[in-house]
């Protein structure tokens, strides 16, 4: 099968750095979160995440998701279910379950913060042809408020407790549908059996390395913070006005 040359045009070198970052600052956020959840996870978790973003870089690297005839496609296989299933199997557990609901929501909150970087880098792979316009606040993409609004909304929900458990929800819910309308977004734009759209500058950037990260890594993380917040807030009986979980500090 000839494949489209826009499939192996590298994007520029400095994005690829800032990404390679933002993921792993996430990461480690997300992390930091664990081990106030669960310290005594804390290594196995660290070591699960490491050999993730080991095995998605080494596919990437590979080509192994710019091969496009295999159906299912490889990267809705091999990328996107298996974090799907640990969700699923983290929320359907016990164990999961008191897992979840012990991490911090202050730390889950702020971690929307990297939507910000994250946005950014998406406009500049718009610029070098990696992903559609309608991928980017330009477009279609308004996550950037998530992101902008985080640390307001961590401040004076968790840090400086001002605002009500009913609008840190409110808040979750709404940066959740911001979330899940850039994935679905990215999904009809990847050229693969679902895209609809953006056939003249199809979503190519997630196919490579280091951007392999965002579905693999990034959304995940941010995805189930909502859901975990979601969660936490719609079950929790507050004792104090205004607070709403873990702060922090």
């Amino acid at each position: 099968m000839v494949q489209p040359a826009y499939l192996h045009t590298a994007a520029p070198v400095g994005l690829a750095v800032a990404f390679g970052a933002i993921t792993l600052g996430t990461v480690l956020w997300f992390w930091l979160a664990v081990r106030r959840a669960a310290p005594k996870a804390v290594g196995a978790v660290l070591l699960g995440l490491a050999a993730w973003l080991a095995v998605q870089a080494g596919l990437a690297v590979q080509g192994f998701y710019q091969e496009l005839a295999p159906r299912p496609p490889r990267l809705l296989l091999f990328a996107i279910l298996p974090t799907l299933l640990v969700m699923g199997a983290l929320f359907a557990t016990k164990p999961g379950r008191r897992f979840l609901d012990a991490l911090p929501l202050g730390h889950l909150t702020y971690l929307n913060v990297v939507r910000v970087p994250v946005e950014l880098v998406l406009y500049g792979l718009f610029l070098a042809g990696q992903v559609p316009q309608l991928m980017t606040f330009e477009g279609r993409n308004w996550d950037i408020v998530a992101g902008l609004t985080a640390p307001l909304v961590g401040f004076w929900g968790f840090t400086h407790p001002r605002i009500s458990r009913a609008t840190l929800l409110i808040w979750h819910v709404v940066a959740l549908a911001l979330l899940l309308n850039i994935v679905a977004w990215a999904i009809l734009s990847s050229p693969m059996p679902l895209q609809q759209v953006a056939f003249e500058q199809p979503n190519v950037a997630i196919l490579k390395f280091p951007f392999v990260w965002l579905p693999a890594v990034v959304v995940p993380i941010v995805l189930l913070g909502h859901l975990v917040a979601i969660r936490q807030l719609a079950r929790a009986q507050m004792t104090l006005p205004g607070y709403a979980g873990k702060a922090v500090a």
